[in-house]
C-alpha cells in the first residue's frame, strides 16, 4: 500500500474493469449534511483526471502487485472447553494445497481476543499466502514455551474467499507433551462433510483519494460495499485490517491503494457505498474521489 513514482505502463489496458467514482464531499457529523456514509456512482474517466498527473498519482508498486496475485485465507481455532485446555506457547499453522504450501505462520494477533487460545473461546487470524490451490491439509502446533503450555485443540475452520470454500479440520485431542501421545503438533485434513461451498470471490483493486483541504484526513474505521447490476452486493468491507493502519492511512491529500477480496459483482459496478464507522478525535473525512479496478482471476 506504499505509493511510488513508477508509473504503470500506458499499453496496460484498464477498461472495462475501472471506474470512477467522484465524491468530493465531506464525510463527517459536523461538516455539510452531517452524512459519514456516502453511495457514489461511477462516471467517465475524464471527469475526474486531474490536470496534474504528479508521481503521488502512480500508484502501481512492487508490493500491491503482488498483493494482487495472493490470496487471503481468515483461520478460526477453537480451543477445547477442558481443564487446562488453553495454551501460553506460540502457535503456528501451515497450510498445504495442491500447487504449494504457505510455510510456516505464527498466529500471532487473534482478531477477537486479546488472550488467545483460551479455554473454551474461538480466535481468529488472517493468512495471506500465494494461490497454492486447493486446499488438503494443515500442520498445526507450538513451541512447548511459556508457563503454561499443553493445549487441547477442538477444531480449526479456514474460509477461503478465492476458491468459495469455509473448510473444517476437527482436531479433538490434546498438543501437549505430557498427554495423549505426546505430540504438539499435528497434520489434519479436512471433513468433507462439513465443507461449505458458496461463490468464489474475487479481487478489487480500490484506490481512494483524500482531499487536499484542511482537515481531511480520517483516523475512522473505513468501509466499503460494491452493488452490481440486479441487486448483487458484496459485504460491508472494512478497507484497514487494524487501528494502526486507520492512522497511517486516509491523510489529507493521500492516496491509498487496497488490494480487497470481495463477491463477484460482474462486469458492471453501478455505484459503491463508502463510509466509516465515527468515533474518536478526528472521524470528519473530506473524500475526493474512489477508483476501483476489478482484477482478473489469476493475475491475467
Amino acid at each position: 500500500r506504499l505509493l511510488t513514482s513508477r508509473r504503470a505502463p500506458r499499453e496496460q489496458p484498464v477498461a472495462p474493469f475501472s471506474y470512477y467514482f467522484p465524491c468530493q464531499r465531506w464525510l463527517a457529523v459536523e461538516e455539510d449534511d452531517g452524512q459519514i456514509v456516502r453511495e457514489l456512482v461511477p462516471v467517465d474517466e475524464a471527469f475526474v483526471k486531474k490536470d496534474s498527473e504528479n508521481d503521488g498519482q502512480s500508484l502501481a508498486t512492487l508490493g500491491l502487485e503482488q498483493k494482487a496475485k495472493s490470496t487471503t485465507y481468515t483461520v478460526k481455532v477453537k480451543t477445547g472447553d477442558k481443564k487446562n485446555a488453553g495454551t501460553d506457547a506460540n502457535v503456528f499453522i501451515t497450510l498445504y494445497g495442491s500447487k504449494d504450501d504457505t510455510g510456516i505462520v505464527s498466529l500471532k494477533a487473534s482478531k477477537i481476543n486479546k488472550n488467545k487460545f483460551e479455554r473454551g473461546k474461538v480466535d481468529e487470524f488472517t493468512v495471506e499466502s500465494v494461490d497454492i490451490g486447493d486446499l488438503k491439509k494443515i500442520k498445526i502446533g507450538h513451541d512447548n514455551k511459556g508457563n503454561s503450555t499443553g493445549w487441547f485443540l477442538e477444531w480449526v475452520e479456514i474460509d477461503a474467499p478465492s476458491l468459495g470454500q469455509c473448510l473444517k479440520f476437527p482436531c479433538g485431542r490434546w498438543l501437549d507433551k505430557s498427554e495423549d501421545d505426546g505430540a504438539v503438533e499435528r497434520i489434519i485434513f479436512p471433513a468433507e462433510l462439513q465443507t461449505r461451498e458458496y461463490i468464489p470471490f474475487v479481487p478489487y483493486e480500490i484506490t481512494v483519494y483524500t482531499s487536499d483541504i484542511f482537515g481531511a484526513g480520517t483516523d475512522a474505521d473505513v468501509f466499503i460495499v460494491l452493488y452490481g447490476s440486479d441487486g448483487i452486493c458484496t459485504q460491508q468491507k472494512s478497507l484497514c485490517l487494524n487501528k494502526r493502519e486507520q492512522r497511517i492511512y486516509f491523510e489529507r491529500n493521500s492516496v491509498n491503494q487496497f488490494i480487497v477480496e470481495l463477491e463477484d459483482v460482474g462486469d458492471i459496478i453501478e455505484k459503491i457505498r463508502i463510509g466509516h464507522k465515527g468515533g474518536g478525535l478526528n472521524s470528519g473525512w473530506h473524500l475526493d474521489r474512489v477508483t476501483i479496478r476489478r482484477l482478473l482471476p489469476n493475475g491475467k
